[in-house]
């Protein structure tokens, strides 16, 4: 019975997934009877939850128990975009929430490739090696970033960033390319990944991230990345309100008392030029 309920939990990919009692007895090769049967259990207890659109991931299965507030509305101010990413790219869609030093994933759509990348829906991964991390941590104060990761640096791979140092640089780096953030084999070797922060009135409340392996064009699909989370932001604060750009002086004081290059204010608006050119720029290893 825990094999074939694991066969079943593992067709779910995320959120947006949506899946017939056909589809769940298709894609496991278990016989109808059995699938809806055992579906019928995972409702009951949580782990599933079956509307007019089918079976999807519950409560229990997310691990968000009972106060999941705040994360449901981002998932399903996201959803509709993460399915239009994927279904656009091809490739792995990713949301993810920062918790202190960490990633939290809220949701992840994808094919074939989906089941090559080693993240779930629940999971975490540390902030300073994904570029979801670190499209979020780019909007903090310098000190709030040193606050959660300073203690936590950890090398992954080879490519990941080990020092607190080096972070503070690549963080400057994405916001000089207005949030876009990348990284290629710094949480899992092969895999890469591009993102961009949802932000609101206080600061970052989420990043969406496009994820393909080591040689994936992401730099091209880069500009669907920065569009999916300006409607979602747009979507979470109708007001069109993002983090103000009064906060970049004190972040640009903060950068030179420790020695870095001070920050752009952000642009709201990035006109075809400026994409232009910053892609441009990425061809040239403009990030790790």
């Amino acid at each position: 019975m825990v094999e074939r309920m694991t066969l079943i939990m593992d067709v779910f990919e995320g959120r947006t997934a949506r899946l017939s009692l056909e589809e769940v007895a298709r894609s496991t090769h278990l016989p109808r009877s059995t699938a809806h049967r055992i579906l019928d259990q995972l409702v009951r207890l949580r782990w599933l939850e079956h509307t007019g659109l089918g079976y999807a991931l519950g409560r229990r299965a997310l691990g968000l128990g009972g106060g999941d507030g705040a994360h449901s509305r981002i998932r399903e101010a996201a959803a509709a975009r993460l399915h239009h990413l994927q279904m656009k790219t091809g490739l792995v869609v990713h949301l993810a929430v920062l918790d202190g030093a960490e990633v939290y994933y809220l949701d992840k759509a994808g094919g074939r490739f989906a089941t090559t990348v080693p993240s779930r829906v629940g999971g975490r991964a540390p902030a300073h090696s994904t570029a979801l991390g670190k499209a979020m941590l780019a909007w903090l104060e310098p000190e709030d970033v040193e606050a959660r990761a300073a203690g936590s640096i950890s090398r992954l791979t080879q490519r990941t960033i080990s020092d607190i140092g080096t972070l503070h640089q690549e963080l400057n780096r994405i916001r000089r390319r207005h949030g876009l953030a990348f990284e290629r084999g710094e949480c899992f070797p092969g895999i890469a990944c591009v993102a961009t922060a949802v932000r609101g009135p206080e600061g970052p409340v989420a990043a969406i991230s496009l994820v393909g392996d080591a040689w994936s064009p992401l730099e091209k699909v880069a500009p669907l990345v920065v569009d999916a989370a300006r409607q979602v932001s747009l979507e979470l604060f109708p007001g069109g309100q993002e983090a103000p750009p009064a906060r970049a002086p004190r972040r640009a004081a903060a950068g030179r008392s420790m020695g870095r290059t001070p920050a752009p204010a952000p642009e709201e608006n990035w006109s075809p030029e400026a994409m232009d050119r910053l892609l441009a720029a990425g061809q040239y290893g403009d990030w790790q």
